[in-house]
């Protein structure tokens, strides 16, 4: 039984990195422009969005007291701000340059996907199918962030040999929070869990926020679709989680 629920891990897990890889290939076949980028990273984020509002939260609300919801979601994003820190202080003690700048990209997206992974392990050790839920919102949000990833790799420069392997290695982070957050959790209580999943929420939530969007306005400023897209993210995941509650129910 424990070999089978860390392989529905596992699966889960590969299912955010996969979906980065597709969107970093689509990139090596085709041209993006600065107008693609914001739509589709604007896109994301709506999907991230209806993630932490649709499926992490309401089960929050209704079983913790408020003062725990609080203090997990903030200790996530303090998490972020502190990665945020790190990654800052890599770059000054590495100097500037298309290399340097290719590792922080790297970084960035493999914190991304460490915290996809420590969705995935979470819930899973609380719902399978809160777990194929969960991921299935990652994997559409993450297409379009291996699209904008490898398009700004390109615009940099880097060999492809060299995007593609780093491509590659993006399995390794969610791989990893995936595996780690279900073996520390699966015997918690449950309120531990869910204030887990409020914790990885609030780290979403403001790398959304922080990176996703402002990485959408450097690209090329809004236009009207912009937030047409965000909203298009976000009704996505709901039909979505919505089917997919309704497929596991049936089943």
């Amino acid at each position: 039984m424990l070999t089978d629920s860390i392989w529905l891990v596992v699966g889960l897990a590969l299912m955010p990195a996969l979906g980065n890889i597709s969107g970093g290939l689509a990139a090596e076949v085709c041209r993006a422009t600065g107008r693609h980028l914001n739509y589709a990273l604007h896109g994301a984020a709506g999907l991230v969005m209806a993630v932490v509002a649709v499926e992490i939260m309401p089960p929050v609300l209704t079983t913790l007291p408020a003062w725990l919801i609080a203090a997990a979601f903030a200790l996530g994003g303090l998490a972020y701000v502190g990665l945020e820190k790190l990654v800052d202080s890599v770059q000054e003690n590495r100097g500037a340059g298309a290399q340097t700048s290719v590792w922080m990209i790297y970084i960035a997206v493999s914190v991304d996907l460490f915290s996809d992974g420590l969705l995935i392990g979470a819930g899973s050790a609380i719902a399978p199918s809160m777990a194929l839920i969960l991921a299935a919102g990652q994997v559409l949000a993450d297409v379009p962030e291996g699209f904008a990833t490898i398009a700004n790799m390109k615009d940099k420069a880097i060999p492809r040999p060299k995007r593609l392997l780093l491509l590659a290695f993006f399995i390794i982070p969610v791989l990893a929070a995936a595996l780690l957050a279900y073996f520390v959790l699966r015997h918690q209580p449950k309120s531990f869990q869910l204030a887990a999943l409020t914790f990885t929420a609030g780290l979403l939530t403001v790398a959304t926020i922080e990176e996703m969007i402002a990485e959408a306005h450097e690209t090329r400023a809004d236009t009207r679709i912009s937030p047409l897209a965000f909203t298009g993210g976000f009704v996505l995941f709901i039909l979505v989680s919505a089917g997919l509650e309704q497929a596991v129910a049936q089943g």
